[in-house]
């Protein structure tokens, strides 16, 4: 028989993860627990250090205590784990490295990579590699498919920055113009005033099934295997474009699986 108690606090911590900040009348409608539970669970969290009310933002959020939770969780991420099958695939059709990078404040970091499958990769390794979001191609496919508010966030955040990638962020003619080519395009590569410079990367988004941004897919290769400079991404990015189709599918999929066990798991415990 399991805890309700505690059913219930785990509850409002997921539900506090899916929104920046929360309030009452928020959580009561999405979770539909009684107000005074919430408020009982919301300070138990406050006082264990996992939740923070802040009064200036007008609600509850998590802290980063949080992030200790899932410590004990050596698998990656969904997308991640989603992106596994179709990036080792492209790599033993293609040769070239594949990589899947995931956004990380002001950055994009590297989860996954087919460096150790590629006979012909630049580089040695690069799983936890930070990347920049407004020079390499990594970073440009995630930033320049956001929605307006999250692109504007994540802007705001760069232009705090002293790394000179990020310089982009204080010439808003020039990151528009970028954006739009991006977008016309349907994917991104990495800027030439960054090194290596004998390299370059194709990079698509992975949206989700509900429109969200979640990381990016790129494939990384030689210049000097190609005649011209549009060769390779006439011939890779329609496939990085309909592989990161199928990981969305696939991570919805994953996501729904893990979302029916966990119910039934529920309700095996409920009484």
């Amino acid at each position: 028989m399991g805890i309700r108690a505690i059913e219930r606090a785990m509850q409002v911590l997921q539900e506090l993860n899916l929104q920046p900040v929360n309030t009452i009348a928020h959580l009561h409608a999405r979770t539909k627990l009684p107000k005074p539970t919430l408020v009982r669970i919301l300070k138990t969290l406050e006082e264990a250090g996992y939740v923070e009310n802040d009064a200036r933002q007008g609600g509850y959020q998590v802290s980063a205590l949080v992030t200790s939770l899932s410590s004990g969780f050596h698998k990656g991420p969904l997308v991640v784990e989603a992106g596994r099958a179709w990036a080792v695939a492209i790599t033993r059709k293609h040769k070239w490295p594949i990589a899947i990078a995931l956004p990380d404040y002001d950055g994009m970091v590297v989860r996954f990579s087919t460096v150790p499958d590629s006979p012909v990769s630049p580089f040695h390794s690069t799983v936890n590699r930070r990347l920049c979001l407004l020079t390499r191609g990594l970073g440009r496919a995630y930033v320049a498919f956001l929605d307006r508010e999250a692109f504007d966030l994540i802007i705001d955040v760069l232009k705090k920055s002293d790394n000179p990638e990020n310089a982009l962020a204080h010439h808003p003619g020039e990151l528009k113009r970028m954006v739009e080519e991006i977008r016309e395009a349907g994917y991104a590569t990495r800027s030439s005033l960054v090194e290596p410079r004998n390299s370059n990367t194709i990079a698509v988004p992975i949206v989700s099934q509900e429109g969200r941004v979640l990381a990016s897919l790129g494939l990384t290769y030689f210049k000097s295997a190609f005649d011209s400079e549009q060769e390779p991404a006439a011939r890779y990015a329609p496939i990085l474009k309909s592989a990161a189709t199928a990981i969305s599918e696939d991570l919805h999929r994953l996501a729904n699986s893990i979302a029916i066990d966990a119910h039934s798991v529920q309700a095996d415990h409920r009484p």
